[in-house]
């Protein structure tokens, strides 16, 4: 068992929980909670080694089981070391290091999600779980948007990073990979997602919560869209707007095709 807060992969696991920088350059990043694991081992996500606890509940367990007759490494630690770790405030006893890895991008794509200047990983979180949900082929991510492997994006995310391609790019490479797709963007000021065509290929950027979409976003555009709201309302956080955005794409195609 391990006991020393010092111990290397205790200290690695903090480093990757703390610092994107880390993330990166290692090519690693972090999971906690039974969901997420199982999410992962149920993928066949390369993981590099666990940490648990003996608050492990049996599901868990069975799957830290499972691992070892795979040769991966699981190791107990003390119920001390594992909340010193540990993001949450009441951990489920178990954490992965698991090996960075891009799923590849459909050479047929008909539906994109980009995530401009998101800054809340809350918010990038809900964006991906709604992008499992309403069939998006891959998600982009732009210069200045939080990172998408960072611990409350993973959580919110709930394992939709083992599901959906996430790929970090420039603009450029953006604007190479939707350049057969009709690119919108999320604004007031745009037409109503009632009255716009999202059964053809689309690509819908969603902006920054304080400032909207960035001017490299705008340029890449060919159009507005926006989503009609009654009352007071001046607009939505960008979670919950481009949930309903995504799920009004997903609504016309099943309609179109049936």
């Amino acid at each position: 068992m391990i006991t020393s807060h010092q111990n290397s992969k205790v200290k690695l696991a903090r480093a990757l929980l703390g610092r994107a920088k880390e993330r990166r350059e290692s090519g690693l990043f972090v999971i906690e909670g039974v969901r997420l694991f199982e999410e992962a081992v149920n993928s066949n996500w390369e993981i590099k080694f666990v940490l648990y606890d003996e608050t492990l509940s049996e599901r868990g367990k069975s799957k830290v089981e499972s691992l070892r007759s795979k040769n991966i490494e699981a190791e107990e630690v003390s119920a001390s070391v594992m909340k010193s770790i540990s993001e949450t405030e009441t951990p489920q006893g178990v954490l992965a290091i698991l090996k960075f890895s891009e799923l590849p991008i459909t050479n047929r794509l008909n539906f994109v999600l980009i995530p401009d200047q998101i800054r809340d990983p809350g918010n990038l979180g809900t964006l991906l779980r709604s992008a499992i949900a309403t069939r998006v082929q891959a998600v982009l991510i732009p210069p200045d948007t939080t990172d998408a492997f960072a611990p409350k994006v993973l959580r919110s995310g709930m394992g939709a990073h083992f599901k959906l391609p996430i790929h970090e790019m420039s603009w450029e490479e953006i604007q190479e990979v939707v350049k057969d797709v009709n690119v919108l963007i999320a604004d007031m000021d745009g037409q109503s997602c009632w009255e716009t065509d999202l059964t053809k290929p689309t690509a819908l950027i969603i902006g920054n919560e304080a400032d909207g979409a960035s001017k490299s976003a705008r340029k890449l555009a060919n159009g507005k869209i926006s989503i009609p709201m009654s009352g007071d309302v001046e607009s939505l956080n960008a979670g919950v707007a481009g949930s309903v955005l995504m799920f009004e794409t997903l609504r016309q195609r099943i309609v179109n095709s049936e």
